[in-house]
């Protein structure tokens, strides 16, 4: 099973920047879709980008389309999620997960990392 590490979370002001990182165990890394999700306090854990195996499809959930970016080197085993025009409302703990599929990231099939916290104030 695919283990994986979130770092580069932080506070940050609103209309700020932060790029996150996702670092996987296995040399597999390039046979899984891998998607970032969030949880913030009181509310269930969500998808918000998907990037299938080689990078050629990426999806956004509506509420961060146009502000995140995700990518991938399957190279250096390690994930992005470049975080722009940062909300309030962005503040959560950001995980990373993986599935076989793209279609799949809805129920990831890796381990749960610590997760990141982001927090986005003034």
């Amino acid at each position: 099973q695919v283990q994986l590490v979130e770092s580069g979370g932080g506070l940050v002001q609103p209309g700020g920047s932060l790029r996150l990182s996702c670092a996987a165990s296995e040399t597999i890394f390039s046979g899984y879709a891998l998607g970032w999700y969030r949880q913030a306090p009181g509310k269930q854990r969500e998808l918000v980008a998907g990037i299938s195996n080689y990078g050629r499809t990426r999806n956004y959930s509506d509420a961060v389309k146009g502000r995140f970016s995700i990518s991938r080197d399957n190279a250096k085993l390690t994930a992005y999620l470049q975080m722009n025009s940062l909300k309030p409302e962005d503040t959560a703990v950001y995980y990373c997960n993986v599935a076989l599929r793209s279609a799949s990231l809805a129920t990831p099939t890796g381990s749960w990392g610590q997760g990141t916290q982001v927090t986005v104030a003034s």
